[in-house]
């Protein structure tokens, strides 16, 4: 199950204070009146991520030529909610870390930081950032259900990715392991024939948006979303909440989806699974927030 192209890592090493145990004030900031409208941006802080409103729909989850932890396909009713236009970046988490709200100092690995998608954060991390930003803002801010992630990712399309069912333009709407990502990585055997300008991490939005106006929701880093593991759509819910309980779950680990820098475009179908322990990071793994409507 487990991509070979992230390496992860268990730690319990903080810098930083607790969680929580805020070291500098933080400026609360009124979380932004919207008009519940398809296709809304808006941030509720200056340096809080950019949101856009979803509208509510189905969604059929899944894909029947997939993995077997990719069905029974199965159909979902979403409600609307807003979602991270892009992923969240190293500017933002670390107006977290900052703060003292979130433990970690994340490890860019020499990469760069700013518009770069945060990495090297676990599920548990991520927890905290989203409590962070619902305490400034007076919102609930959380990582994504895995049904809304897919629906997200799917813009309203059935076949393999947002843009359709082939790879072969992939280089241009997605960040995965190219020509330029083989060169610097000789090891990796499953590189695709195309160049899309970066080896490792790309700054977030450096590629075509989805037709629902998201970016990375294929390739870049893998997202992490709310969801305990299931090896299966067995039992999955029809209303797009966080499967957490039943279906022989396991809460020791948490979905996450989309591909990244490191991975052959399989990996970023909008189908595609993986879970990994709640407390592992990897260079290859970040996460997006949403946000609860009104």
């Amino acid at each position: 199950m487990r991509p070979l192209t992230r390496i992860l890592l268990l730690t319990a090493t903080w810098c930083g204070a607790a969680p929580g145990a805020e070291t500098q004030s933080t400026p609360a900031c009124e979380g932004a009146p919207i008009t519940v409208r398809a296709g809304t941006a808006f941030r509720d802080c200056p340096d809080s991520p950019e949101l856009l409103v979803l509208k509510p729909g189905r969604l059929l989850m899944g894909e029947d030529s997939g993995s077997p932890y990719e069905i029974p396909v199965h159909e979902v009713n979403v409600a609307a909610f807003a979602i991270g236009k892009y992923e969240v970046t190293f500017d933002e988490w670390d107006a977290c870390q900052v703060a003292g709200a979130c433990a970690r100092r994340a490890d860019d690995r020499g990469w760069g930081r700013g518009r770069r998608p945060v990495i090297n954060v676990s599920w548990t991390d991520a927890q905290q950032y989203v409590q962070w930003l619902s305490r400034r803002s007076g919102r609930r801010y959380r990582l994504p259900s895995e049904a809304e992630w897919e629906y997200a990712a799917r813009a309203g399309s059935q076949t393999r990715y947002s843009w359709g069912d082939g790879s072969e333009w992939v280089c241009d709407s997605a960040n995965v392991l190219d020509l330029r990502g083989a060169s610097a990585n000789p090891q990796w055997r499953w590189h695709v024939f195309c160049d899309d300008g970066f080896p490792y991490t790309a700054p977030v939005g450096s590629f075509k948006a989805n037709p629902w106006g998201l970016y990375d929701m294929a390739g870049n880093v893998w997202e992490w979303v709310e969801d305990c593991w299931h090896n299966s759509y067995a039992e999955a819910p029809t209303q797009a909440l966080a499967w957490n309980a039943g279906g022989g779950g396991d809460c020791s680990k948490h979905v996450n989806r989309g591909g990244g820098w490191g991975n052959h475009p399989r990996s970023m179908r909008a189908a595609a699974r993986d879970a990994d322990d709640g407390n592992a990071t990897s260079d290859g793994l970040g996460f997006r927030v949403v946000r609860d409507l009104p």
